[in-house]
């Protein structure tokens, strides 16, 4: 592996795992402290009760953000009520580990070539937990997307949210100037314009995010390697919105370490876990380079090979 040289995707090439597994501080059914914040990160599988319970040894989360990964277990295509029925086995897990007043996002696609699974068994299912009430449908664009000529081209990630209990949510603001002009109202006797009447300059963020960059090869918060990298900024969104300063974040599917870094640099504590050790060092590495050079992530380098 030269410098400089981005990671292949790591779900598909088994001889590069091979290699980077001898490089992973963690084995299936450990759990690495972080000595400087308490972060956690465990090497375990999101499903199993005992195991979770040992990440979270006792702290309940105030915050769980989870993004599985869509149809796959363990790099496995499953069926969809394999999969469904998998999920019930993790969101149980995270629902039991979640405070009495708390907030869950739940990352899940929708394959439009395919009945627009998992997503719509997947929320008929959230509704047997009565404790966790829907709240919103967020949906965030991409950049990028695929698509025909017959057809739309698809550029969404969708995006759950539920709540137990009645959680704080604090109202943040995007980057978005707020130039559009409309929206009027009349307040004591004069016809006044949302503009007149907000608070910010910019605009609100919906559940419509489109001020959010689709992370790439040449950001520097890309980790080489990840499939599904999410973006900082969007987690950043839900944990400003969605949680206090020493908090409690959770995330089953640590994969790229954002969630991770994001309650790093926000003042929260994390407990994450990924079942694949691979991911789980991808995670301890990123914090570590973070502290280190205050770099997100490692732009088009390889993260086992940066001195």
């Amino acid at each position: 592996m030269l410098k400089s040289k981005p990671l292949p995707r790591l779900d598909d090439n088994n001889e590069l795992r091979e290699t980077l597994l001898g490089q992973c501080r963690l084995r299936p059914g450990e759990i690495w402290q972080d000595t400087v914040s308490g972060h956690r990160v465990g090497c375990l599988d999101a499903a199993d009760s005992g195991e979770i319970a040992r990440l979270h040894d006792g702290q309940l989360a105030q915050l769980a953000i989870h993004d599985p990964p869509y149809n796959l277990v363990c790099f496995d295509q499953r069926k969809l009520q394999e999969f469904i029925t998998w999920c019930q086995k993790w969101i149980n897990n995270s629902a039991a580990n979640l405070a009495d007043v708390s907030s869950l996002y739940i990352w899940l696609g929708a394959d439009q070539k395919n009945a627009f699974q998992p997503l719509p068994d997947f929320m008929i299912m959230m509704r047997q937990f009565e404790q966790l009430q829907s709240r919103s449908f967020i949906t965030m664009r991409n950049q990028r997307g695929y698509g025909t000529q017959k057809n739309w081209m698809a550029v969404r990630q969708e995006l759950l949210y539920y709540t137990k209990g009645d959680p704080d949510f604090k109202v943040t603001y995007t980057d978005i100037p707020k130039i559009l002009r409309g929206y009027y109202k009349e307040v004591g006797g004069k016809l006044t314009e949302n503009a007149e009447r907000g608070k910010s300059e910019n605009i609100r963020p919906g559940n419509v995010w489109v001020d959010i960059q689709q992370v790439f090869y040449r950001m520097h918060e890309n980790v080489s390697g990840c499939y599904a990298q999410k973006p900082l900024k969007c987690i950043d969104r839900i944990i400003e919105s969605s949680s206090n300063s020493g908090d409690i974040v959770t995330d089953y599917f640590a994969h790229s370490g954002t969630t991770l870094l994001s309650a790093e640099t926000l003042g929260r504590k994390c407990y994450t876990t990924d079942i694949d050790p691979i991911f789980c060092e991808l995670t301890i590495r990123r914090l570590e380079n973070y502290r280190k050079t205050g770099n997100p992530g490692w732009q088009n380098q390889d993260p086992f090979d940066v001195k």
